[in-house]
């Protein structure tokens, strides 16, 4: 069984190509780190296989109708600004049709350690506590797939672990997360499979341990990496960057 589906997925801006020909295939329980430099087509890849811009090829998401995508991915996108001065409660509620009580809300505003803000107005929270409503709301859609565009961006480290761990446990449950990160060390450290894109393209696909190496690192970030096997898992520390 599929979650999605992306045959030669190819967007392009004018002459620009911008996602050249990516192919994917999500399985249930697969907590899927996107990552690759600025402008290297992360974002773009997950907006095409929603349908959200238009692209050339295939994408299982994007032939479906808007009412059965709802039902089968959720979709998280960078924009963190919640112009909506309602309750956090409220606000997550609008994934389970406005049922504050629902167990699908209440279970994510535990997951995101919001239920002391749960009557709070959403617009007085700071950025970092915002993201985590908004992250709420994904997780209160209940959806077999989530796709999430830098989710933890703004989050202070302590919710940046936090986010990771409440998206690996929801592969563990057999759900599927597809998530953009710029942090290498959280995508080393959560990840169960690690796509990585370069101008455009998919150059690598597999396990962290086997796709995190020093001469991907070096050709595809221009860094030089500490990467080690610990108790904890794989660690990965950028130390410096590298001529091409």
């Amino acid at each position: 069984m599929s979650l999605l589906t992306t045959q030669n997925l190819t967007v392009r801006r004018g002459t620009r190509v911008t996602l050249d020909h990516a192919s994917l295939d999500v399985s249930p329980g697969e907590m899927i780190g996107l990552i690759g430099p600025n402008g290297a087509g992360k974002s773009t890849l997950l907006r095409a296989a929603l349908g959200l811009i238009a692209a050339e090829g295939q994408s299982s998401l994007a032939q479906m109708p808007p009412t059965a995508r709802a039902k089968a991915a959720a979709w998280l996108p960078q924009a963190r600004e919640i112009a909506w001065p309602v309750s956090v409660a409220h606000l997550v509620s609008l994934a389970q049709n406005e049922r504050e009580d629902a167990p699908e809300v209440l279970a994510a505003l535990k997951r995101m350690d919001l239920l002391d803000f749960a009557d709070r107005k959403a617009t007085g929270l700071s950025g970092g506590e915002q993201a985590r409503v908004l992250i709420a709301r994904a997780l209160a859609q209940d959806t077999p797939l989530l796709l999430a565009d830098e989710p933890t961006a703004g989050l202070d480290p302590a919710h940046q672990i936090g986010c990771m761990e409440t998206f690996a446990a929801l592969a563990r449950e057999g759900r599927s997360v597809i998530v953009s990160l710029h942090d290498l060390g959280l995508a080393a450290r959560h990840c169960t499979r690690i796509v990585v894109l370069s101008e455009g393209r998919i150059v690598a696909d597999g396990a962290p341990r086997v796709v995190l190496t020093e001469a991907l690192l070096a050709e595809v970030f221009a860094i030089r990496c500490h990467i080690a096997e610990t108790p904890d898992g794989l660690v990965l520390h950028p130390l410096s960057q590298v001529a091409r």
